[in-house]
């Protein structure tokens, strides 16, 4: 016979780092990388940003996202609690192959930052027409 045990988390102190912050204190920036033969796409939640806020670096097989959240400035009121703050987040990811970032496109929409990355030409694949002799 197994028992289980549930255990309350332990609360969290209040922080400042605003909405880029995760509950664990860290930050936060969920992503989905899926890939086909011929590119590798990311989206990324980037609720409220405006695409100057978002900068995306590129060197070979390292994606870089770097986002950058401006607060609103409020003098006249006193905050009960303040989630939403200042705040920079930024991840990496190391693709399989190399991409050609000159052809990389990326957009901001309803929230979503969307990265299209193709793959380099000299690792996608080919296909080679068999001839009969």
């Amino acid at each position: 016979m197994m028992t289980y045990t549930w255990r309350r988390p332990r609360p969290m102190p209040w922080t400042h780092q605003g909405w880029l912050a995760g509950t664990s204190g860290g930050s936060r920036l969920p992503v989905d990388v899926r890939e086909d033969d011929e590119s590798y796409q990311i989206s990324a939640a980037v609720p409220g940003l405006k695409a100057e806020e978002v900068e995306i670096q590129v060197l070979d097989d390292v994606v870089t996202l770097r986002l950058r959240a401006q607060a609103e400035e409020t003098q006249e009121q006193a905050y009960l609690l303040r989630e939403i703050g200042d705040g920079e987040v930024e991840r990496s990811f190391r693709l399989p192959v190399a991409v050609d970032a000159a052809k990389a496109e990326a957009v901001v929409e309803n929230g979503l930052l969307r990265l299209s990355l193709p793959k380099a030409e000299t690792v996608r694949p080919k296909q080679i027409t068999v001839k009969a002799a």
